[in-house]
């Protein structure tokens, strides 16, 4: 799959800015890739970028119109489909991380043909699988698991390969979600996996590996999460990793589009153990990453240094304070 740069980001009119969030870590990470931002009235989600239209998009020079957001089923509204046949006959490819095939709608398939233009859908695989084996593979593996969904997976994962890279690791972050595969440019969308053959997927994107050679895997959802442990735990036994990475968000009382509580931290470092030593029992846990974006600076610090004195690890906010520190205790606890 080659998605041509730069891009238009259409958010449509999602109810607010977790729901952009597809969008938001292709700006945060590739904002340089980005044109400007196509909103419809009513959105309540905001990328920074400025607000465009589809010529003036076009005009400055985007070759794809991005489909960034997320929401529950990956459905794509109808009232959006008009925004996406303009795009199409202003010469612009079409990629999407929603579940619903742009290949489906007969009204985009149809204006893709007539004006020669590319329909991506990123969450997708075009890959078959195997069902996992379990089997122990060479090289290490890190994998940033939650206490919920969306509390900052893709984002740790992303600063701990550029800190090990910095320190002298040799590692490369592996995307699981369609968000990561448009930042990295490769990798699988494993919700979209049938459920036989996710721990198989996981296998496939994190093969053998020269010894000392670290892949840095997005994690999805929460063992804990009704909707889906599922994919976890398939995402958990094939990557089989050597050190993990728990994700909060402290703010939240419930999971989030449920009604469960939240566990605790320790209770999902203490079944992540259980549920991993399946596949490498040798898993263990090096640090918490939380996201602190709603505490202010000296009331992030204070959590920060409370929750690393009850765990016996570093806690650290990955975007706001780095991850040096996870990566010295990943060096000093592996080599």
């Amino acid at each position: 799959m080659q998605i041509e740069k730069p891009y238009l980001m259409f958010i449509g009119d999602v109810h607010d800015q977790l729901a952009a969030k597809t969008a938001a870590g292709i700006v945060d990470w590739r904002r340089d890739w980005c044109v400007g931002q196509l909103r419809l009235p009513g959105c309540k989600a905001d990328l920074g970028l400025e607000d465009i239209g589809i010529e003036e998009g076009r005009a400055r020079g985007a070759r794809t119109m991005v489909v960034g957001v997320v929401n529950a089923g990956g459905v794509l509204p109808e009232h959006w489909v008009r925004s996406i046949v303009e795009a199409l006959e202003a010469g612009m490819d079409i990629a999407s991380g929603l579940h619903k095939r742009l290949e489906d709608v007969p009204e985009i398939a149809e204006a893709a043909r007539r004006h020669g233009r590319q329909l991506h859908d990123v969450r997708i695989p075009s890959q078959t699988f195997a069902t996992g084996k379990g089997t122990k593979r060479s090289g290490m593996r890190l994998l940033a698991v939650g206490t919920d969904c969306s509390v900052g997976k893709k984002y740790t994962a992303l600063a701990l390969e550029k800190e090990m890279r910095a320190q002298g690791f040799d590692a490369d972050f592996r995307a699981t979600g369609q968000t990561g595969i448009f930042i990295s440019g490769r990798g699988v969308a494993v919700d979209a996996v049938v459920a036989d053959f996710i721990s198989g997927a996981a296998e496939w994107l994190t093969p053998d590996a020269a010894p000392d050679h670290w892949d840095v895997v997005e994690g999805q959802g929460s063992l804990f999460h009704p909707s889906f442990a599922g994919v976890t735990l398939g995402l958990l036994h094939g990557s089989q990793p050597d050190a993990f990475v728990v994700c909060h968000e402290p703010t939240r009382k419930t999971m989030r589009g449920v009604a469960h509580p939240l566990p605790t931290i320790r209770q999902v470092i203490d079944l992540t153990v259980a549920c991993g030593r399946l596949t490498n029992p040798r898993i263990q846990c090096v640090g918490i990453c939380v996201n602190t974006q709603a505490l202010g600076e000296a009331e992030a610090k204070a959590y920060l240094a409370e929750i690393a004195a009850a765990e016996g690890l570093p806690a650290t906010d990955p975007v706001r304070f780095g991850t040096a520190e996870i990566v010295r205790r990943l060096k000093a606890v592996f080599g």
